[in-house]
């Protein structure tokens, strides 16, 4: 289970302080997909890089699995990026000049999984994601849609915990946008799913949970975790 515990988050530029996030709390469910609403500057994305390991919180505590990160090393940063948490970008943050294959592939390598494996590992999650027909294809050679299925693909080859999208869909038109929320959708079936939005529409129609923020805070969550789910979840951890 992942747990926020009391972050707080500035960034200063020269002897401007802006306080990105401030005392946020929260507790995340093994598998539930979650939508994080606010405008630009609310501290969302800041938020999803510091649950990802992408940045670092000032003060408080991010708490993996019962344990805390307060002494965690670059290492165990690198560790927990590679092997717990899958990035899903708006801008799809695929390399141009290797095919979407070895896109897939780099995940893996990162990891240390043999060449073989790596290989069989890829074209079979690029299967479920529907391109088994364009595996040898550069991104420039596909549509915004399938470039975010192929990022996706590469989210998920690892099998991690969690899945971290910032904006999935604000590239993407509308019936592209739908078709990416329901992969997704499938995917937090079986994992937690965190997803950075300005379209409460979308929101609404597929996350189970909507946590709106403003200003470095939680205004709402549609859907905490109840204390009862919290030591149902300690004691199967136990």
């Amino acid at each position: 289970m992942l747990q926020i515990k009391d972050i707080h988050k500035q960034y200063k530029t020269g002897d401007m302080i802006q306080n990105a996030l401030n005392g946020v709390s929260l507790s995340f469910r093994d598998s539930e997909f979650v939508a994080i609403l606010g405008p630009s500057g609310s501290g969302k994305t800041t938020l999803l890089n510091i649950i990802g390991g992408l940045d670092r919180y000032d003060s408080g505590d991010l708490i993996i699995d019962g344990v805390s990160t307060k002494k965690y090393k670059d290492r165990d940063w690198d560790t927990y990026r590679n092997h717990s948490i899958g990035f899903v970008f708006q801008s799809y943050n695929l390399i141009p000049h290797q095919t979407i294959l070895a896109n897939v592939e780099l995940a893996l390598t990162i990891s240390g999984v043999p060449k073989g494996e790596r290989r069989e590992r890829s074209i079979t999650m690029l299967k479920d994601v529907g391109l088994a027909d364009h595996i040898n294809k550069r991104p420039n050679q596909l549509s915004g849609g399938q470039m975010q299925r192929v990022s996706i693909a590469r989210a998920l080859v690892n099998n991690p915990e969690i899945v971290l999208a910032d904006e999935p869909t604000g590239a993407l038109d509308t019936q592209t946008g739908i078709q990416v929320m329901e992969l997704l959708k499938g995917v937090a079936k079986e994992r937690l799913v965190i997803m950075v939005t300005h379209n409460p529409e979308l929101a609404e129609k597929y996350a189970t949970r909507i946590i709106r923020v403003q200003d470095g805070e939680i205004l709402t969550d549609s859907r905490p975790l109840q204390p009862e789910e919290w030591m149902r979840s300690q004691s199967e951890e136990v």
